[in-house]
């Protein structure tokens, strides 16, 4: 009798290490503790496969010894935490916001003499604050000398990428003509380099939300966006009231779409769908 063959998916998982229960408890712990993200039951099998390399190119055979390993190397404990982060995004992701930059608060900026201050959390791989400061150049171009956007992420690695603004021709696929023409250059097969003019209104840092903060603010508004989704609902009360502190009155802060603080925060008043405002 025939016997049906594995599927690709059933063989890559036979050859990985087994990912038993208490392990999987003892990371979920340590990323909360460490980064506020919740990793609840059901999200074994992307923990084992993630991991799975770091535990290759340790050379630990299983998630024990590695965890044994993490324990006192604080170096592989992050580079841990850059495998387990998601950091998926895109260019103009969510677009609302960024016609609300072009639309709203551009043009009232472009009245004012004070320098402008955006903060872009979790900015992944850069695309969210690129977009932001493509949007700035191309609107206000005579406010871009005054605007400094600082561009924070938890993960060294995706930073690096950020800060070399290097994509993929797949990544700029969906950024508008004008904007690829103006903004990026093409420099190998099928890979573009942002523009030195958006590179040069960015200052990238790690930073991790749940630890101390060491800027000071004021921010005339900061983007948060798909992030606070994955802590629970007492962390994202707190970062939120954090941020609220450090924008000028009536300064906005920006979530996901997919995100919600409720109807009312503590300092921060209800504008439209993922956009609040410091009373």
């Amino acid at each position: 009798m025939n016997q049906p063959r594995p599927s690709a998916s059933n063989a890559l998982d036979a050859t990985l290490p087994t990912l038993s229960g208490s392990a999987f408890s003892r990371i979920a712990t340590l990323t909360r503790e460490l980064c506020g993200i919740s990793l609840r039951a059901g999200k074994e099998k992307l923990v084992q496969s993630r991991l799975a390399r770091r535990l290759r190119a340790t050379g630990r055979t299983t998630f024990e010894d590695y965890l044994e390993l993490v324990g006192h190397d604080s170096n592989e404990l992050g580079r841990m935490i850059d495998v387990l982060t998601t950091n998926k995004t895109n260019f103009f992701r969510e677009p609302a916001h960024f016609d609300l930059l072009r639309d709203e608060l551009l043009p009232v900026w472009a009245k004012r003499r004070e320098p402008i201050r955006i903060w872009s959390a979790a900015c992944s791989t850069g695309e969210e604050p690129h977009t932001i400061a493509m949007t700035i150049l191309d609107a206000a171009p005579l406010l871009a000398p005054r605007v400094r956007i600082l561009a924070t992420d938890i993960s060294t690695i995706v930073l690096g990428r950020a800060r070399s603004g290097l994509y993929a021709h797949d990544a700029v696929a969906e950024v508008p003509d004008a904007f690829r023409r103006k903004y990026f250059k093409e420099v190998g097969a099928r890979q573009f380099a942002v523009s030195p003019s958006v590179l040069d209104l960015t200052h990238f840092a790690q930073l991790n939300l749940l630890d101390d903060w060491p800027m000071q603010g004021p921010f005339h508004a900061i983007f948060c966006r798909n992030v606070m989704i994955y802590f629970d609902k007492d962390t994202q009360m707190s970062l939120a009231g954090r941020m609220r502190d450090l924008l000028v009155p009536g300064g906005l802060l920006l979530i996901g779409h997919s995100e919600s603080l409720g109807p009312s925060v503590a300092g921060l008043q209800y504008e439209r769908p993922a956009v609040y405002s410091r009373c």
